[in-house]
């Protein structure tokens, strides 16, 4: 069962309303969505919960979701400061936090400014870095269509993701994902991210698509190269949103890892 939870979370930039999706019971998973929204993630986590009996918790970054986002509130680091209060706030240790697109790098933030509370990262197609001829692809300059065969191994199962088609409520939510991922991620990469990736020493996952072309397998190769204590690993049949398009391989994945990690 999901339960809503309704956190008030002091940051340097004053008190943030943060909310979240929980369900099921053991050690935390904490899954970071990224531009899609909230919604790309509830399968999964769902999924996660049941096979793996974790007590797994989404948060819905402030502006996305149809929620309101504080003005000072307006970058990857204040998300990941923002996102460290709530383990805070919960009380949460050895941690594993998920995090997909940019909910990787800002997975790839909170490693390295708010490390205490974290077991492990798993980065799953993260943006962030910036890698010489493999750019992150220009997400704003895409039409719907375009931004589907860039990111699903199997562009005719993705949902729409024309505004127009949509009642006017989820057209509202969409537009506010939009403009929050625009805000926050900007050009969706940060030049100073990887040279800073080496001072990382929380164990990482980084686990990428094989037909993502929003950030490719070079891309993501680089980003593993960058941290000292991470794995790297290419999922079979999905692109960049493996969460959503094969649920069950990155489940499967990820809890090999962890049965590695642990022996």
């Amino acid at each position: 069962m999901t339960t809503p939870l309704s956190l008030t979370i002091p940051t340097s930039f004053g008190d943030v309303p943060l909310t979240a999706d929980e369900r099921g019971e053991g050690r935390a998973i904490v899954i970071l969505h990224g531009g899609a929204g909230p919604a790309s993630v509830t399968g999964f986590a769902d999924l996660l919960a049941e096979q793996t009996g974790s007590r797994v918790i989404a948060p819905s970054y402030p502006g996305f979701g149809g929620t309101p986002r504080p003005e000072a509130l307006t970058t990857i680091a204040g998300l990941a400061e923002l996102i460290e209060g709530m383990l805070d706030a919960l009380d949460l240790d050895d941690v594993t936090v998920i995090g997909n697109s940019m909910g990787g790098w800002i997975t790839a933030e909170l490693a390295l400014r708010h490390p205490s509370r974290l077991g492990r990262i798993v980065l799953v197609d993260a943006v962030g870095i910036e890698v010489t001829d493999h750019p992150v692809a220009d997400f704003f300059a895409l039409t719907p269509a375009q931004i589907a065969e860039r990111s699903w191994y199997d562009p005719s199962k993705a949902p729409s993701l024309d505004p127009s088609a949509l009642p006017p409520a989820a057209r509202e939510v969409f537009a506010g994902n939009r403009a929050s991922l625009a805000l926050y991620g900007g050009s969706m990469a940060d030049a100073s991210l990887l040279g800073r990736l080496g001072g990382d020493e929380v164990p990482a996952l980084v686990l990428w698509g094989e037909a993502d072309r929003i950030v490719d397998v070079a891309y993501g190769r680089a980003y593993a190269a960058g941290i000292p204590r991470a794995r790297f690993e290419v999922l079979a049949g999905v692109g960049h949103v493996p969460q959503m398009e094969g649920p069950e391989v990155l489940l499967t994945t990820v809890a090999r890892s962890a049965d590695t990690d642990a022996g």
